[in-house]
């Protein structure tokens, strides 16, 4: 039987069909479609010691030492405005996939108080990595033992006690507030300090210059145990484990309310492809699913409560509805 030539056009059409299929597989079977090509910022919307700070530097490290990122990482504090700096910083990234920011719920807060006009949907959610509660923290040295200390110093001067936290109106804020409406007092007239974050507010609280420190239960584990500090109560449906296994919510004293739940995630700006997100998903994820990543939390009293992008969007949307009530109820929100 005679050779058929094939004509040059079929041979060209089976090339390219050839050449697209290898490429399919290598997207599906080697690298991802998209990996960080320069230096990668990651940001912390408060200064350096707090618990932001310190658990952004544990995702950077793990990022590195696993290799789940070939290009830099650098971790850089922008603090200010009540986290609205990092927050602007970012947005001004549209697009850009290498800077990536650890934020919490004071990105509704700050809109709902009227701080700002950024809304959290201006941003990417990446991934939810922990939830934490808030503490009510003295220096050792304090009249105060107990939340029922507290709430009768207030009644009888509202005025008596200053309380250092990073924000106005943030979970910190809400969740003081809710305890001492709680326990009948007008959570409007707290004398409120704000300072750039925790590292700040144990800073002032150990020199005596305010008398409470409202902040998430790893900003002061540290202090605590060294007994620098003591632990007034926890605002939690139940009482934590470890280190913080003897300190009473405040449920146990007495005042029925747990208090806002502060999650911690990592967010991109807005414009994000697919691809990006998908990076940062599978890189993430690999993070949170490493033996020092779970050793940390267990120490720092965190809960993990992993979400990727797609899911982190819902529970944001669900957790801005429930705080903007809690707000409308306190009179804080605009």
């Amino acid at each position: 039987m005679a050779n058929r030539q094939v004509p040059v056009w079929r041979m060209h059409l089976a090339l390219c069909i050839g050449a697209q299929m290898v490429l399919a597989a290598g997207g599906a079977w080697g690298q991802p479609a998209w990996q960080p090509e320069k230096a990668v910022e990651l940001i912390v919307p408060t200064g350096p010691g707090g618990n932001n700070d310190k658990v952004t530097r544990l995702v950077q490290g793990i990022l590195q030492e696993r290799k789940l990122v070939a290009s830099p990482l650098v971790v850089i504090n922008k603090p200010g405005g009540g986290q609205t700096v990092s927050v602007a910083y970012v947005s001004q990234r549209q697009q850009d996939p290498h800077y990536v920011l650890f934020m919490n719920p004071t990105l509704f807060t700050n809109e709902l108080t009227g701080i700002t006009q950024r809304r959290y949907t201006e941003l990417t959610p990446l991934v939810l990595l922990l939830v934490e509660n808030t503490a009510l923290t003295v220096r050792t040295g304090s009249p105060l033992k107990g939340m029922r200390d507290l709430v009768d110093a207030l009644k009888a001067n509202p005025e008596s006690l200053s309380f250092a936290m990073p924000s106005r109106g943030g979970v910190p804020h809400l969740t003081v507030a809710a305890a001492v409406k709680a326990a009948g007092l007008d959570p409007r007239k707290l004398k409120v300090v704000v300072f750039k974050g925790s590292g700040e507010s144990m800073t002032s609280l150990l020199g005596g210059h305010v008398e409470v420190m409202v902040s998430s239960v790893g900003s002061v584990v540290g202090q605590m145990q060294a007994g620098s500090v003591r632990v007034l109560g926890i605002g939690a449906a139940q009482r934590l484990t470890g280190s913080l296994a003897s300190v009473p919510t405040f449920r146990d004293q007495g005042i029925d309310s747990t208090g806002v739940a502060a999650w911690r995630g990592f967010f991109g700006p807005q414009g994000l492809t697919a691809a990006h997100i998908a990076f940062w998903d599978d890189a993430l994820t690999k993070v949170s699913e490493t033996p020092e990543w779970g050793k940390n939390l267990e120490e720092s009293n965190l809960t993990p409560q992993f979400l990727r992008s797609r899911e982190f969007a819902k529970y944001l949307d669900a957790e801005y509805a429930a705080i903007r009530a809690t707000m409308l109820e306190l009179g804080f929100a605009k």
